[in-house]
């Protein structure tokens, strides 16, 4: 599974992807507070 979190003035946001592309193009729409991890 592949996550990211998405660190918003004082939230913190996390999105689960199956696949790497998709939380790659994910990416691209989050702000530069953003970081992507692999976890099984």
């Amino acid at each position: 599974m592949w996550v990211i979190t998405l660190f918003d003035e004082a939230n913190v946001r996390i999105f689960e992807y199956a696949e790497k592309a998709e939380a790659k193009s994910a990416m691209k729409n989050f702000s530069k507070y953003a970081v992507l991890t692999y976890t099984y």
